[in-house]
């Protein structure tokens, strides 16, 4: 169809202006992609783990509500990606401007007044989230490092042997004991 394209950009800006000032999309975490091949990129996530909205200091039931996607079922493998996304909540709620409920009464999480007013005039309203708090990849330049030998830590000098030495002792084993056994025996009938 040919304006189909057209249709559908004037719907998004339709949708944009009927929800306006709130964002288009949800907040999502940075997450790694799977598999070797590319695991160096990260990616926008599902949703928050429970784990990263509780260091965020932010109720589960509540980050659904301000815009933040919440994934229960994922897990935080390592403690760098976890502060990552907390860093990434804490941008984001200290950037967000919350409307009171009802008109009047203002509670504790709400915005102050002025904030609300500047952002029913439409001063430095953001549509989309990710254009305030993008994912960035770091270059492939810039994510491999060579390391230098004198960077590398004491007794890894000599790796492969000392893994072939160990592997050699663990297969050994029973074989010098039984060496050791006879040699004994030997050594107590010579006494004899």
């Amino acid at each position: 169809m040919p304006g189909r394209k057209s249709r559908r950009r004037n719907a998004r800006l339709v949708k944009a202006a009927a929800i306006a000032p709130r964002p288009v999309d949800k907040l999502r975490p940075i997450v790694r992609c799977p598999t070797i091949k590319y695991n160096r990129r990260v990616r926008a996530g599902r949703g928050f783990s429970l784990a990263e909205l509780k260091e965020a200091g932010i109720p589960r039931k509540l980050a659904p509500t301000i815009g933040i996607s919440v994934d229960p079922r994922r897990a935080n493998l390592s403690m760098e990606s976890l502060a990552a996304n907390v860093e990434r909540l804490k941008v984001y709620r200290s950037r967000l401007i919350l409307f009171p409920r009802k008109s009047g009464q203002h509670k504790k999480s709400d915005s102050s007044k002025e904030e609300v007013e500047a952002a029913t005039k439409r001063e430095g309203v953001v549509h989309k989230t990710h254009d305030v708090l993008p994912i960035i990849n770091i270059a492939k330049e810039k994510a491999i490092g060579e390391i230098k030998r004198s960077e590398m830590p004491k007794g890894t000098e000599k790796a492969y042997r000392t893994l072939r030495e160990a592997r050699s002792e663990a297969r050994l084993v029973g074989v010098r004991e039984k060496r050791a056994k006879a040699k004994a025996e030997e050594a107590t009938a010579a006494k004899k």
